[in-house]
């Protein structure tokens, strides 16, 4: 069975990981996230999952028989990329402007085979319908500081659940990795999905 490496340090991706029977390995890319500003969502999101994984995967301590993943997410809203926000106000602007609206949610995947050197990349969408909240709302979410630690400045399965009404598409997608995705990208590399699970952790 190879090791599986998750190059993020998002909790929510190793839970949701964990949760899918993967046991992973993280270690931080440390990729500087404005190598990529300026691109569309789409091709933003996926060139960032790219050189996280590659940062990784070529480090001396990462396993020979490894699998890393690379993961980065972005919300488009009015053709604009919104990755994390700034500081707290930009979390409340950002908020203002979509209640009560929708935006798509990228994530892009990249996982690389250290064994072979093989690679497979794609990027998931998702709608996400946002509710109308108020602005004694945004106000009390962004003092839980929660949406500045996000792409989007909301989560759907912690305290900004309750602001989003809908999703058209992969709900672990929206959380930070797609698991139908991901099984696509592993059985690419010649990999069974099953064979990464560890049921004993």
């Amino acid at each position: 069975m190879p090791t599986f490496v998750l190059a993020s340090a998002s909790p929510a991706r190793l839970k949701t990981l964990r949760s899918a029977g993967l046991n992973p390995v993280v270690i931080v890319s440390g990729v500087d996230e404005s190598q990529a500003d300026g691109l569309p969502p789409f091709e933003m999101a996926l060139q960032l999952a790219e050189l996280k994984c590659a940062a990784v995967a070529e480090r001396d301590d990462v396993p020979t028989d490894a699998l890393v993943l690379g993961c980065d997410s972005v919300l488009e809203l009015d053709g604009e990329a919104l990755g994390k926000p700034a500081d707290a106000a930009d979390a409340i602007r950002r908020w203002q402007s979509m209640r009560g609206r929708s935006g798509v949610l990228y994530t892009g995947h990249c996982l690389r085979d250290t064994a072979t050197g093989q690679v497979a990349a794609a990027t998931a969408s998702t709608t996400v319908h946002f509710a109308d909240v108020t602005d004694a709302e945004i106000e009390a979410y962004v003092a839980t500081s929660e949406p500045l630690h996000v792409a989007g400045a909301f989560t759907v399965d912690s305290l900004g659940g309750a602001f989003v009404t809908g999703l058209d598409g992969d709900y672990h997608n929206v959380v930070g990795v797609s698991l139908p995705l991901l099984r696509d990208l592993v059985i690419e590399l010649g990999h069974e999905w099953t064979e990464l699970w560890s049921l004993d952790r």
